[in-house]
């Protein structure tokens, strides 16, 4: 019979301030709570996250939303079994921030205090909210992180490529501030694009010549820029058709970039012959209905599995480093603490490093 397991979850990578409490036993895991303290409107007038206020309102929200998630699940510190907070990678304010309040919980508890990478938690989502067998192939596509990740198992990932400079999210972000769009900029160019002709205004598909599964995504935003600097300078300025062009057209580009990175990530990983075949997307752009349906078409032509975990959990939270923090916690791992806070901590350590550093965390 299995052990069933109580953890008390915390994250703190980016701009959200989240605690969550998380059991399992034999059966599926359960979310007993997930508070998440979003940080928005904090940063709304400087166009993206600042990393200092991010981590000055972690440090004031963290205990508060520990306290909120305990008493949502109804649990008490001797009802749980550990806690676990994400140690990077991330904005290192905000990482240090729910390292120290897991360290000061676990000091005068007695808890065990378990280290979870941030990347982790959300390469094992579909674990958690659908309980996929081992192997599967992960795809995080979020505003600071991009990666095809074999799951192989609860500590052992196996990337087979990533983004080089910009992450998706971040492109968007990107993009939006170009065309006087509101942030987060995901959402606001889905919005825009759908009024587009995805025909009008072709993009480049960066590193499609590359036979390999890398992505680049800092040169689209560069041509969407020449693009919107061509349009102001005939016409004097953008109307709605224009801005709705420029948008479809960008988001079509990154479409075509991942449903094409994806054909090959998926080659690879059918070479281990899974015995259910799985492609499992998660991060913020998962949310992004042509991204996934451009994937959901991929995984069809494939024959594989396409899951993606509900929006509540592709997004930061800290269910997914609470249910990270069970699967460690069942492999005997256990942090003291000297846990150190970590802005890089790639989940595969036999590849080679990715290259640059994105502007909502560094690339691992």
């Amino acid at each position: 019979m299995a052990q069933t397991i109580t953890i008390l979850g915390l994250e703190s990578s980016c701009d959200d301030t989240a605690a969550a409490v998380v059991r399992q036993g034999e059966g599926a895991a359960q979310i007993l709570s997930s508070i998440i303290y979003g940080q928005t409107e904090l940063h709304s007038a400087f166009g993206g996250v600042v990393p200092e206020l991010a981590a000055r309102a972690h440090a004031e929200k963290i205990d508060l939303c520990a306290a909120e998630a305990m008493q949502r699940a109804g649990v008490s510190f001797e009802d749980l079994d550990a806690v676990a907070v994400t140690a990077g990678p991330g904005l290192i304010g905000g990482v240090l921030s729910g390292v120290m309040c897991a360290k000061g919980i676990a000091a005068a508890t007695g808890l065990p205090l378990i280290g979870v990478n941030h990347l982790a938690g959300h390469a094992l989502t579909p674990r958690l909210t659908d309980a996929v067998a081992f192997p599967y192939l992960m795809l995080l596509v979020s505003g600071g992180h991009c990666q095809y990740l074999i799951v192989r198992g609860a500590e052992d990932f196996k990337r087979l490529g990533g983004t080089i400079d910009d992450a998706p999210g971040e492109a968007f972000d990107k993009t939006a501030r170009l065309l006087g769009l509101p942030q987060p900029g995901g959402p606001s160019v889905e919005a825009e694009a759908k009024a587009g002709d995805p025909a009008h205004i072709r993009f480049p598909r960066p590193l499609l010549d590359r036979d390999d599964c890398n992505l680049s995504f800092s040169g689209l935003k560069t041509a969407l820029m020449r693009a919107r600097d061509q349009i102001v300078a005939q016409k004097g300025g953008l109307t709605h058709a224009d801005r709705a062009n420029l948008c479809t057209g960008f988001q079509q580009a990154i479409v075509d970039v991942l449903a094409e990175k994806t054909r090959r990530a998926l080659r690879i990983y059918l070479q281990e012959t899974p015995a259910v075949p799985l492609l499992a997307v998660a991060g913020g752009v998962a949310a992004n209905t042509a991204i996934r349906a451009g994937l959901e078409t991929v995984c069809t032509e494939m024959g594989v599995t396409f899951t993606a975990p509900p929006l509540r959990l592709c997004t930061d939270n800290a269910a997914m480093i609470a249910y990270a923090g069970i699967e460690r916690f069942r492999l005997g791992a256990r942090d003291d603490l000297s846990l150190a806070a970590r802005p890089r901590w790639p989940l595969d350590r036999t590849s080679p490093s990715l290259i640059g550093g994105g502007k909502k965390g560094a690339k691992a």
